[in-house]
């Protein structure tokens, strides 16, 4: 080779560098967007049956409420099922073994059947108690028990499209999910008009629309992963050795589920301490971040889906690329989406409420929020990355260690700071300054280190 030969080839390899960057921007953009609008669709289900029942009046609506958040508690708990089966699916498709692949979602589905019938049962027959936790008027808790004991049919379906969309994003298919729940919105949006006010039956027919939709999404994915399986060569039972991997791996992810929802649950009840106004202000808070991490979590699908991909298929340094694409994404739409919202900060309380004593509170603390979103779409993509990489043994424990790190701090700042304003700016920045920070401590140290890098299925 002669020196100018050898010139060229540096002088090349940027461009391979920026060819690659393009590569991996592409299959992010590919995944992410689409599972960005399956996100977006999901939550309206709820919004559906609140705007519908709400025209019943106040206290079907307050029923609605009551059963909603028991409903909301116990499947967002098992949401693991999607992304402990996302990795698993990506990881044997990067390694060649398709068939491996589709049966590793297909034990999946059979895990998330097995446990949303046992979920379903047990919220049924424990129904009045939970309702009675709320200590609600009598109409009130009527509501709430018909909307939540026909509710208890659709768990097992709501599980099962969990564990399907994420056998499809591991497959690397996004756009299947987001016209399954496309589609399910609007099945689900005409059902629940038709049995409240066509038929009459007021709040259970919101229910059994739903409960119609979610087993109709069911039957969709099934056509869907039967194909997947037969072009495969995959079985449609279960293996007891996939049954005990997805099991194992998603009893990790639970416990981090439990971790972040009990952080969560802590800074709500703090709020309650603050009084009406900032209880209110933080509900508002929390809407809009729930709301700005749609997109952050999709951002994160590509990242589990990709790094998975890239471990079986035994490339490191793809995978190591795709940690650095997605960190780059999600802190860069973290900052947009931030930038945006705290220009925003004056106004963006009036979509929620007309309170004057709420609007007064919020322009500070939503100011706060906007100017942590950066630090939020960098938790978000490397909690992505490391359920991609199956490091879920880790994930578990640090969510522990996290809130333990970050419930003193929440209590300190229940106690010490007073009120109003600084109420709700202390708890906002409690939560996604402090508790976000933390996490990404524990996510950081962790993304840079060899230990998530493990080669193969």
């Amino acid at each position: 080779m002669t020196s100018e030969q050898g010139a060229d080839k540096q002088a090349s390899a940027p461009e391979r560098d920026r060819g690659a960057r393009k590569r991996i921007d592409r299959s992010i953009a590919h995944l992410a967007i689409p599972a960005l609008g399956a996100l977006v669709a999901e939550p309206l289900f709820l919004i559906v049956d609140s705007s519908l029942v709400g025209h019943l009046g106040a206290t079907p609506l307050a029923g609605l409420a009551v059963a909603a958040a028991i409903l909301q508690t116990a499947v967002g708990l098992m949401v693991f099922l999607a992304y402990s089966t996302t990795p698993l699916v990506a990881r044997r498709r990067g390694a060649g073994d398709e068939r491996g692949a589709v049966q590793a979602g297909i034990d999946g589905l059979w895990l998330a059947l097995g446990i949303g019938v046992v979920v379903g049962a047990a919220i049924w027959a424990a129904s009045g108690p939970l309702v009675a936790m709320f200590h609600v008027e009598p109409d009130t808790a009527r509501q709430a028990l018909a909307y939540l004991t026909v509710s208890c049919l659709g768990i097992p379906a709501m599980l099962v499209v969990f564990a399907a969309s994420g056998l499809l994003r591991g497959l690397l298919d996004t756009k299947t999910p987001l016209a399954v729940a496309t589609i399910g919105f609007a099945v689900n949006a005409l059902l629940n008009w038709w049995f409240i006010y066509g038929l009459g039956f007021g709040i259970a027919g919101s229910a059994w629309g739903t409960v119609l939709a979610q087993w109709g999404m069911v039957a969709v994915y099934l056509v869907v992963i039967a194909r997947h399986a037969r072009r495969a060569g995959a079985g449609f039972l279960p293996h007891r050795e996939g049954l005990g991997h997805a099991g194992r791996s998603g009893g990790w992810l639970f416990i981090r589920t439990i971790g972040l929802r009990a952080a969560l649950l802590a800074t709500v009840f703090a709020a309650t301490s603050h009084g009406t106004a900032a209880t209110a202000g933080y509900q508002v808070v929390f809407t809009i971040f729930s709301t700005a991490a749609f997109a952050l979590d999709a951002l994160a699908i590509a990242a589990q889906a990709l790094v998975g991909e890239a471990l079986g298929a035994r490339d490191a340094w793809r995978a190591r690329a795709v940690v650095r694409r997605t960190t780059f994404w999600g802190v860069a739409c973290g900052a947009g989406i931030g930038l945006l919202l705290a220009a925003a900060s004056p106004v963006v309380g009036r979509v929620f409420t007309s309170d004057p004593a709420i609007l007064a509170i919020l322009p500070p603390a939503v100011l706060v929020l906007g100017l942590s979103l950066p630090l939020g779409g960098f938790v978000f993509v490397l909690d992505g990355v490391l359920m991609g990489a199956g490091d879920a043994r880790y994930l578990a424990w640090t969510s522990l260690l996290n809130l333990a790190a970050y419930l003193p701090v929440l209590w300190l700042l229940t106690r010490l700071v007073p009120g109003g304003t600084a109420g709700l700016v202390a708890l906002t920045a409690g939560f996604t300054v402090v508790f976000m920070g933390v996490r990404a401590l524990t996510l950081g140290l962790r993304a840079r280190s060899d230990r998530w890098v493990r080669l193969g299925t």
